[in-house]
């Protein structure tokens, strides 16, 4: 079902318990999960409250990543008040100027906005991991099996889902017990940025939902970000960011990283497309159909890289072109 943007009832009692009685809540979104976000709007501030049911949603790694991100001096929402048990959270307004949009209508802003999230993610990496847990193999297997879960069924493919566990299990070995992982946030991506109006350096991009952070690869926030797939990402841009990362950040890109890019890549994009087809099925959330087809042309490019070699055998084995980007043209399966 789609989500419900009524106010939570316990939100009046909760604001007026941590001084913000006089707000007025206004729906400002829901995303791919069970969280939901109100606009508290009170004289002379604001604020965001969130409300992720807590039988649903899990929010104390949210709290906790945006501690680390905050005393890393990173723009993470500060946290002004919680209910655990109610699901609600009171967190620090980033305003309206998300980076899609601000894109979206100022496209000789594009290089430059990504130049800066391109840095950042520099930054964060050579920052520490701290305490977070690592990106472990089963990890990265529960993500590609969304694909043989949810998505194979959906099209009614009839798939080898041992090989494709195997195939997957070579590719990625390189990637997990990593001597020196970074801070990985999982969703870094345009719509997942906001633009801080006044304020400079890593602390001008506004951090979002980043409560399911790791500690792994400095590859999977590139792609993340150069990978959208919510937005097309020109290839020229994509090419010129890795090269901006590579150039200023030479310690973590010595010669196995372009392949771990396209492994990433390949692992994010399969991820991506059983969970769109999941909120589909399961969730009734059509609109993330629209976004398949891209992803799809994501997936395609990864997969020819040489590092890759088991996995695009077991497409080419298993996933005919007619259930590829081509199923998806105008939004729904054909």
């Amino acid at each position: 079902m789609a989500t419900s943007m009524k106010n939570p009832e316990s939100a009046p009692e909760f604001l007026n318990a941590n001084g913000w009685g006089d707000g007025a809540l206004l729906p400002l979104a829901g995303d791919a999960s069970f969280r939901r976000y109100f606009r508290v709007v009170a004289p002379g501030r604001t604020a965001v409250l969130m409300h992720a049911p807590a039988d649903k949603e899990d929010s104390q790694p949210f709290i906790d990543v945006a501690g680390h991100l905050n005393r890393l001096g990173f723009a993470a929402p500060k946290i002004m008040a919680s209910d655990m048990e109610e699901g609600l959270i009171l967190l620090e307004d980033f305003g309206d100027a998300r980076m899609r949009e601000v894109v979206d209508a100022a496209p000789e802003s594009e290089a430059r906005i990504y130049r800066d999230a391109v840095t950042l993610l520099g930054v964060l990496h050579r920052s520490g991991a701290g305490d977070l847990p690592a990106y472990t193999m089963s990890e990265y297997m529960r993500e590609a099996r969304l694909f043989t879960e949810w998505y194979a069924p959906a099209l009614n493919l009839n798939v080898d889902e041992t090989g494709f566990d195997a195939a997957w299990e070579k590719v990625l070995e390189p990637l997990v017990d990593l001597d020196e992982p970074v801070t990985v946030l999982r969703d870094y991506h345009a719509e997942n940025l906001m633009l801080l109006e006044g304020r400079h350096g890593i602390g001008s991009l506004g951090l979002l939902d980043f409560q399911d952070a790791l500690a792994g690869h400095p590859a999977y926030d590139l792609v993340s970000l150069l990978q959208d797939a919510r937005r097309d990402v020109p290839r020229e841009l994509e090419e010129n960011m890795l090269t901006h990362y590579r150039v200023t950040n030479p310690v973590v890109c010595g010669p196995e990283f372009d392949a771990a890019y396209a492994i990433l890549g390949a692992q994010r994009n399969v991820k991506i497309l059983g969970i769109f087809t999941r909120l589909w099925k399961r969730d009734g959330k059509s609109r993330y159909l629209s976004y398949q087809a891209r992803v799809w042309r994501y997936l395609e490019r990864d997969l020819r890289h040489p590092a890759l070699a088991p996995v695009a055998a077991w497409f080419s084995a298993n996933v005919a072109n007619g259930k590829r980007a081509e199923a998806w043209q105008g939004g729904s399966p054909r």
